[in-house]
């Protein structure tokens, strides 16, 4: 009888695929696609796409690194954890908070109309 991979897991494996997940997910969203475009690219379901992205234990290995490489082309699976993806580093600046500042009174002025 077939077990679900979710039950024999143990639960660092199961954190750890779904920390990959999320960071396929952030490497596809630093591209500005959507999962279903990058999906269309590595040849599998969008539902595949989404598995892969919740860390779905059950999806095989080869279309994990087809959705990598449809993602960001030439890049391995091991650059998916370095820092110094520079795509990686804008979505990060641009999910920055932001802090409100008052006007100067120059800047009133000039916005006063």
């Amino acid at each position: 009888m077939k077990k679900p991979q979710k039950a024999i897991l143990t639960e660092p494996l199961s954190s750890e695929l779904t920390r990959l997940g999320e960071r396929i997910r952030r490497f596809r969203l630093a591209r500005h696609l959507v999962q279903h475009e990058a999906a269309i690219r590595a040849g599998i379901a969008r539902s595949t796409a989404s598995r892969i992205e919740s860390g779905d234990p059950s999806v095989a290995i080869g279309q994990v690194l087809r959705y990598i490489d449809a993602i960001a082309p030439g890049k391995s699976f091991d650059q998916l954890y370095r820092d110094d993806d520079p795509a990686e580093a804008l979505l990060q600046h641009s999910e920055r908070r932001v802090r409100a500042r008052s006007l100067s009174e120059g800047r009133k002025k000039e916005l006063d109309f």
